[in-house]
């Protein structure tokens, strides 16, 4: 019996391009070499996940994970999730919300609908070594989705 670690797509739902740059440089620099694919509202990864593009079939939930912002353009960060976690699917998705935003009504949001919760903080070494640790986090999360073949 082989054994395969099953790397993780991370998705990024992010309006803020410099945040999506910082965000692939540091998860690299934690040694995570996953693909990213970016989208820049709500609506894209809500079109993404539905498979609502005209080329796209169905989409394997295990090998995704999802890190989305709180404000977006077109539906935001909390809408979208609650959409995720209201289809039978979706709800498996694991999503982590990363965002400036540390209201705690917003983190309470987060926690009701079975989402994760990273501050990003503004001062760049703060939001560096925020990420290296969630590139840690995702490494353990990759390292659990072993697949025996």
């Amino acid at each position: 019996m082989t054994r395969e670690v099953i790397e993780m797509v991370i998705l990024v739902a992010d309006d803020d391009e410099g945040h999506i740059r910082l965000l692939e440089k540091n998860l690299k620099r934690a040694g995570l070499r996953n693909d990213l694919l970016r989208f820049e509202n709500g609506q894209d990864i809500l079109d993404f996940l539905f498979c609502r593009n005209a080329t796209q079939t169905g989409i394997d939930i295990s090998r995704y994970l999802l890190l989305i912002d709180i404000r977006m353009p077109k539906i935001d960060g909390i809408e979208v999730i609650r959409r995720i976690k209201a289809d039978c699917e979706l709800c498996k998705l694991p999503v982590i919300m990363l965002t400036t935003t540390d209201h705690p009504r917003e983190t309470s949001h987060c926690e009701q609908l079975g989402c994760s919760y990273i501050f990003k903080p503004v001062d760049f070494e703060k939001f560096s070594n925020t990420i290296k640790e969630l590139g840690l986090f995702i490494s353990l999360v990759q390292t659990q989705s072993i697949k025996s073949i």
